[in-house]
């Protein structure tokens, strides 16, 4: 028995359901063909990276070179231009990295590696799982020489990290395609520099405190290098330490990581370049540095501010509340105070004790954040009260100042902004706010405590 025709219902709905799955399978698979068709170790670069070369005059097959920064996150492809320098290509900015500032240790510390690599063809990996990928040989003869561990530790795409530097898959797309196509033209190996941060006198010392500054100084030698020459440098290692540039005078002498280092050289205009860079970068270093202290010991004086100041205004607060204080002992006669540092304090005004007293409702901040400033006439009745001096705390009547104990505000003269007002532009002048403190707190401390 013949089956029956199918109805256009039945026709429609099929070509329908055709159509649907093609669209889906076309949104699984978006990603991978918008990077390019055929196989994916086999694409060209991109058309912007390819303009980028023809623009820099370079070659297709050039070799390149490439250097990574940890904490700008960036991953700056070099390659050789007609010239036979390298110029900067191209800077992908890195999807993750794993860890923090500082070299790969040991196998599962996560560190992604800091150092010196060599990449040849046999550490591409056109089958990776995360795209494409390339092996950074970690460790190398520096980590060994360390005992330092670790394997498989790779640029790679997926934007996923465990000790990796990870890219999107579209970027490490161009990145293979550049290391491709320097080895088809002749070159054998290409150099990764992986840096913490950009080996600047400035990031130099706001890092000078790290356990691993002497290594990053040992790996700003080669960053140095190949900032004036252009050029990678050639990368050995003795005495388990970095060697850029370096020929054995004795020839056939070799480097050996854990050996001593044999008599070597570098060429005399290149060590001339980095010397000069180096004593340059060393000035703006001592620079940084000494700014940098500068600043913190700004920051530590405002602190000691705050707490001498926070002292004065809580004993106030212990009068007024009739809470328990500590007894300050009386200044004896001439007496002289002195800071912490055994410097003597700027004696107490006598203007500001024979100065008429003003109308005040806030006692010791009158004489505090007023520095004692008078107005233009005293008004004619009290907006406000406080305890007379005989009849405070002896801690509270050590502490305040006797232009404390008349009643109503007494707005500051503007030729006088007062401690508080001193207080507030915290780095602006901070050397006027110590010498500001220091002088309110030794008026009040050569105050004479009331007769009993």
């Amino acid at each position: 028995m013949a089956k029956p025709f199918p109805s256009r219902n039945t026709r429609l709905a099929r070509t329908l359901g055709a159509l649907l799955l093609a669209g889906l399978l076309a949104g699984c698979q978006g990603d991978e063909f918008s990077l390019g068709s055929g196989p994916k170790h086999l694409r060209p670069v991109s058309a912007e990276v390819k303009h980028k070369m023809t623009d820099l005059g370079m070659d297709v097959s050039s070799p390149i070179m490439i250097r990574i920064f940890k904490e700008e996150s960036q991953l700056e492809v070099w390659k050789q231009a007609k010239n036979g320098r390298y110029a900067l290509l191209q800077t992908f900015e890195i999807c993750k990295w794993s860890g923090e500032l500082g070299p790969k240790i040991k196998e599962g510390d996560r560190q992604a590696p800091e150092g010196f690599y060599e990449i040849t063809p046999a550490l591409m990996n056109p089958n990776s799982s995360y795209h494409l990928a390339f092996n950074l040989g970690y460790p190398n003869a520096f980590d060994r020489s360390h005992g330092r561990t670790g394997s498989h530790l790779m640029v790679h795409g997926a934007c996923s990290s465990r000790g990796c530097y990870a890219m999107t898959d579209e970027q490490v797309q161009d990145i293979y395609a550049l290391a491709r196509d320097s080895f088809k033209g002749g070159q054998r190996s290409f150099q990764v520099q992986a840096f913490p941060f950009r080996m600047t006198p400035e990031n130099m010392a706001r890092h000078r405190h790290n356990q691993h500054i002497d290594f990053w100084r040992m790996l700003k030698a080669g960053y140095d290098h190949f900032e004036v020459t252009k050029l990678p440098p050639k990368v050995d290692v003795c005495e388990r330490k970095y060697v850029y540039d370096a020929t054995s005078i004795v020839e056939g002498v070799p480097f050996k990581a854990t050996a001593k280092c044999p008599e070597y050289k570098v060429p005399e205009a290149v060590e001339v370049a980095v010397v000069a860079k180096q004593r340059q970068d060393e000035a703006k270093f001592q620079q940084v540095v000494a700014s940098l202290e500068a600043k913190a010991e700004r920051e530590k004086r405002w602190q000691e501010t705050q707490t001498r100041i926070a002292a004065l205004v809580g004993g106030s607060d212990a009068a007024a509340t009739g809470a328990p204080a500590p007894e300050m002992p009386a200044a004896p006669a001439g007496a002289i105070a002195v800071a912490t540092n055994g410097e003597p304090l700027p004696q107490a005004n006598p203007a500001r004790a024979a100065a008429p007293a003003a109308p005040a409702s806030g006692g010791i901040f009158a004489s505090l954040f007023n520095n004692g400033a008078q107005p233009d006439a005293a008004p004619t009745e009290a907006t406000g009260t406080v305890a007379a001096p005989d009849q405070m705390p002896a801690t509270a009547q050590a502490a305040v100042s006797a232009t404390a104990f008349a009643a109503g505000p007494a707005p500051a003269a503007p030729e006088k902004r007062g401690l508080l007002r001193r207080w507030l532009p915290f780095g602006q002048d901070s050397g006027n706010v110590e010498a500001a403190t220091a002088a309110d707190l030794g008026a009040v401390a050569a105050v004479p405590p009331p007769k009993p």
